[in-house]
């Protein structure tokens, strides 16, 4: 059935978003030399890729104070950014399949150290959750949570306030757009580790945000997954 389906609505791939030059694969050949991972040396808060080789926090990191325990992303931005805008924007929900199993094969082992007790999505608003259809974090942290047996939880926050996009803004205007954007949608959170998946990190005030929401509920310790991420310095 997979064969006949796959045969019939060939799956897309993330990179040159045509269909993928042979069947069974999630991205074409020529097309996964041109993903860059975050490589070592990295930012041992966030998990942006450094500049220098002694450095142990990315600037960022060395002037904030974080309430997230530990962030770690598998691409660096900048060359898969228009995969991640049509994935969010452009209907590609077919890209995920994709992306959360990249996550799986190449951070999985870490991942797994943390014992999470669940993997969480960064929620989108009902409002545009409706309009686009789909919320793309859910979609990656249920093929994650899949692929590694850690169960996803999206009942246990939820975003409440309808906050602008964050690309378009910069430092306090981010602080302050998601100041109580989040709060928990269930009454008794048991969990006490939890992961949070998101597409792209940038600043760390998403995961601030819901890292200081979930901790106020009682979690203990928060850790961040995103598949994208700027370079530190």
């Amino acid at each position: 059935m997979n064969f006949l389906i796959e045969l019939l609505f060939p799956r897309r791939c993330p990179v040159c978003d045509k269909p993928v030059d042979k069947m069974g694969r999630y991205i074409c050949g020529k097309c996964r030399k041109k993903i860059q991972y975050v490589q070592s040396p990295f930012c041992l808060k966030c998990g942006k890729s450094l500049k220098d080789d002694s450095a142990e926090y990315c600037e960022d990191c060395r002037n904030a104070n974080h309430i997230f325990d530990r962030g770690r992303a598998l691409y660096e931005y900048d060359t898969v950014k228009e995969a991640v805008y049509r994935f969010k924007y452009e209907g590609r929900k077919e890209y995920a399949d994709f992306f959360g199993k990249e996550l799986a094969d190449k951070l999985g082992r870490e991942i797994k150290e943390w014992k999470a007790d669940a993997i969480v999505p960064v929620p989108l608003h009902k409002d545009r959750e409706k309009k686009r259809g789909y919320n793309q974090a859910a979609l990656v942290a249920r093929v994650l949570g899949r692929k590694l047996n850690i169960p996803v939880n999206e009942k246990i926050i939820c975003r409440k306030k309808a906050t602008a996009v964050q690309k378009k803004l910069k430092g306090k205007e981010r602080q302050n757009n998601l100041k109580n954007a989040f709060k928990i949608g269930q009454n008794d959170v048991k969990l006490k580790t939890i992961i949070v998946v998101d597409d792209i990190y940038t600043t760390g005030t998403t995961m601030d945000e819901m890292a200081r929401c979930l901790k106020n509920a009682g979690v203990r310790e928060v850790y961040c997954i995103s598949l994208a991420v700027g370079r530190g310095i």
